[in-house]
């Protein structure tokens, strides 16, 4: 991630706000499991770098509503090759029998928190 001058902390605050558009700190917190503390720094860092915007919610004045601003979303599009090698990467470091069970195991992970559909 460095070329994109981001950090994987970062990188993993854009994608929680590029998957719900207008989350809470809390709700990135609870999705990321990165402590309340750094989920501040880093989203004033990227509101500063112009990749998230923030704005006051309407049902409490004192929370903010994350979002991604256009150009947080091309630097989320310029990262899929370079996220798609690093998988690649650690995929290929797995003997084959123990890859396709880590990648089935993946992704029960992630279906698991993905918003329910309905």
């Amino acid at each position: 991630m460095a070329g994109l001058d981001v950090t994987t902390t970062q990188y993993t605050v854009l994608r929680a706000a590029a998957l719900n558009d207008g989350l809470s700190q809390q709700d990135i917190i609870n999705a990321t499991g990165i402590d309340r503390s750094t989920v501040s720094q880093v989203v004033q860092l990227l509101t500063r770098k112009g990749l998230l915007k923030r704005r006051r919610t309407r049902h409490d004045a004192r929370a903010y509503a994350i979002s991604l601003t256009d150009a947080g979303r091309r630097l989320l599009d310029t990262s899929q090759p370079i996220v798609q090698q690093i998988e690649a990467a650690l995929i290929e470091a797995l003997p084959a029998t123990r890859a396709k069970a880590f990648l089935a195991n993946l992704r029960t992970i992630v279906s698991a928190f993905e918003p329910a559909e309905g």
